[in-house]
């Protein structure tokens, strides 16, 4: 009997150190999406765990009785919190921008609960094993249910379930093996424990199975006060949260919150970003696109009928999915991904281009902004040396750059950077209605001329286009005086081993966004 008991602790632990894990990486993954800077969350939110984790240890060294009751009161307590973690952060989301601190707080409870409850089933499970075996039993079955919690989130948790339902798995684990422990240790409990913890358990199993049939009502209802306009279709995915919304007969696209395009003006900000590389290029026969999963830059490459393949490369494959087949996309980009001479990959961009062999006219990149180090990589003097190796000679290179007006440091950083990896660049620029002042840096390998500038002033756009045209080449590559005060030589190129581009970026000038 004893030895099932002690049996019994050891799950109960097990199941502790496979929730605690995926609640961090929970925590984390939403510090990325909320509060981006990804690395710094990540490293700051499981540092903190930890740390509370060492506080908790030490609260228990003043429990004296009832540490059954206690335990289980704690299992019961981090059971609800995890399960309802991710559904308070996106429902506060909507009301607050202080979500970092709910975050954060979240970490910390969590933290607490898994620090108490680990040195209370050691005193518990003292009746039942000698010390030398007690302990490193008990801290096995953590570490152990700790590596199935990250394998569980990598592969199942956060690809299957998302960030949302994720959890309440989690809770109903450690729910269940409390449920079960109390069940077969009924006998160790008085009277009045056996009452408290029946009436918590109850509570527990009731708001578990209602939180998941409330949860996505709910998480719509937030998302919706989150967004000004009508929201028309929402999907996590282990990458990101997209999200849609309409106003009248216009539609925008969110990744994690940010816009990434409007159709009342999407091409304010495609044209700019393909026709000047393409229409520069004498032969643009081979095209790669990094990004550009919703296919309106394919679209305009398409309009080239000298294009012969173009292939996009896009980490998130809801993302090309969406691009392929959901109505209002398809409309938008002319059913583009479907097109004969396209390709579409699901594939990390860095990955791809230090893996293939191929050599393109053009390379077009059109990723999200640079707010995180994982995303800096790809602003980075490494990738863009890459980049120039897998490029012909006179070979185009352009990529989105965020704004030179709310973002000037980053977007002259990215300029730099460029420049670094061997290319003649020239800035761009536009006004794009719902996005503001955006920018764009092209670059050149080894250009047959002697201004790549005075070239795209001159260039004649030969194919059907909606704005751009001989003028706005004019507009897009002519700035005015340094507004800002800082000198441009005081920026860094951005490096791998010397990350600066998302530091910029989150320095910026959002307020006057």
């Amino acid at each position: 009997m004893f030895k099932n008991r002690s049996t019994l602790l050891k799950a109960a632990i097990f199941a502790t150190g496979f929730s605690g894990v995926v609640a961090e990486y929970i925590l984390s993954t939403l510090a990325q999406y909320f509060l981006g800077n990804s690395v710094f969350h990540w490293v700051m939110i499981i540092s903190l765990m930890l740390f509370s984790m060492g506080l908790g240890s030490r609260i228990t060294k003043n429990f004296e009785n009832g540490l059954l009751k206690k335990f289980l009161i704690l299992e019961f307590a981090l059971s609800f919190i995890v399960s309802f973690a991710a559904l308070l952060v996106y429902t506060a989301s909507a009301y607050t921008q202080s979500i970092g601190i709910l975050i954060y707080s979240l970490a910390i409870c969590i933290g607490l609960l898994i620090g108490m409850e680990i040195p209370l089933v050691i005193r518990i499970n003292d009746d039942y094993e000698k010390l030398q075996f007690n302990i490193s039993n008990i801290l096995e079955n953590d570490y152990y249910g700790s590596l199935l919690g990250g394998v569980f989130f990598a592969f199942i948790g956060l690809p299957v379930f998302g960030l949302i339902y994720t959890p309440f798995i989690l809770g109903f684990v450690n729910f269940s093996v409390s449920i079960i422990v109390l069940y077969f240790l009924w006998d160790l409990l008085k009277s009045q424990e056996r009452k408290l913890l029946v009436s918590l358990g109850a509570f527990i199993m009731i708001s578990l199975t209602t939180g998941i049939f409330v949860t996505d009502p709910i998480i719509k209802f937030g998302e919706q006060q989150k967004y000004a306009d009508k929201v028309i279709y929402t999907e996590q995915t282990k990458y990101q949260r997209i999200v849609m919304t309409q106003w009248k007969n216009d539609y925008w696209l969110y990744l994690n919150g940010n816009q990434q395009l409007c159709t009342r003006d999407e091409i304010m900000y495609h044209e700019p970003l393909v026709h000047p590389a393409m229409s520069l290029h004498p032969n643009p026969t081979k095209i790669l696109v990094l990004g550009g999963g919703d296919g309106c830059a394919v679209r305009e490459i398409l309009k080239y009928p000298k294009v012969e393949k173009i292939t996009l490369v896009d980490l998130d494959p809801a993302m090309t999915n969406l691009g392929k087949n959901h109505p209002i996309l398809t409309e938008l980009n002319q059913n583009s991904l479907s097109n004969d001479k396209v390709e579409v990959l699901n594939d990390d961009g860095y990955k791809y281009m230090l893996s293939n062999e191929n050599y393109f006219d053009v390379i077009i990149i059109d990723l999200p902004d640079p707010r995180s180090i994982e995303l800096g990589r790809l602003y980075s003097h490494e990738f863009y040396k890459i980049c120039y190796r897998h490029l012909r000679p006179g070979g185009v290179i352009v990529t989105q750059s965020g704004s030179p007006y709310f973002a000037t440091q980053a977007f002259s950083c990215i300029v730099e950077t460029i420049k670094s990896a061997g290319f003649e660049t020239v800035p761009m620029h536009n006004q794009v209605i719902t996005l503001g002042e955006w920018g764009w840096t092209l670059g050149v390998k080894q250009p047959p001329y002697e201004s790549v500038k005075a070239e795209l002033q001159k260039l004649e756009i030969n194919v059907p286009t909606r704005w751009i045209n001989k003028e706005a080449m004019t507009l897009i590559t002519s700035f005015g005086k340094d507004y800002y005060p800082w000198k441009k030589d005081s920026v860094h190129v951005n490096r791998i081993h010397e990350p600066v581009l998302h530091k910029y970026y989150m320095k910026g000038n959002w307020d006057l966004y």
